[in-house]
């Protein structure tokens, strides 16, 4: 399972909430976390200052108090509990996996599972609704998949193939049939 886990484990970047223009950089990777800042002003006073860089190891983060406020300031209370979990050690190790290795594993989910899973993060929202993952679920479903219902699929999309009864499917050819005749 270490293996999963790449260097950095997580990594931010952006502007300071208003008024502040500063640019900062948060990354934690397995041993430390890092916090950089640009200063950027239009004053000349502060055109030629420095970066700044801090770096600490997990379990002086966890006691750095003025370091994690600056954090939530930046980036928000969710990245800095998020930060914190990563620095006790608790990592997610599925949204860690490749797609292709979630796809597989989300085949042997149930659709109502499939749908909740989808809702619990924009990476699962991707992947549960991918044409990828439905044309798995048809290929699954169904025996054998005629040519004319895979040239549909690709109008269409295999979501609404899934959806679609068997009666609505076989309409829906013969009206293309006869509009290719015409």
């Amino acid at each position: 399972m270490a293996s999963l886990l790449t260097d950095p484990l997580f990594d931010i970047s952006g502007r300071g909430p208003p008024p502040n223009t500063n640019f900062y950089h948060f990354s934690v990777t397995r041993s430390q976390v890092i916090w950089r800042w640009w200063k950027i002003s239009p004053r000349a006073v502060d055109r030629y200052s420095k970066p700044g860089e801090e770096r600490e190891s997990h379990l002086d983060f966890l006691d750095d108090t003025c370091l994690q406020t600056e954090v939530s300031m930046v980036f928000g209370p969710k990245i800095l509990e998020f930060a914190k979990v990563l620095c006790q050690g608790h990592y997610d190790y599925l949204e860690r996996l490749s797609d292709s290795l979630l796809l597989r594993i989300i085949s042997y989910l149930e659709l109502e599972d499939v749908g909740q899973l989808g809702r619990t993060s924009h990476r699962f929202r991707h992947l549960c609704g991918s044409e990828e993952f439905w044309e798995q679920a048809v290929r699954q479903r169904c025996n054998t998949v005629p040519a004319e219902v895979a040239s549909l699929a690709l109008e269409v999309g295999w979501c609404s193939v899934f959806f679609t009864s068997k009666l609505q499917l076989l309409l829906h050819q013969s009206s293309d049939r006869r509009a290719e005749k015409v």
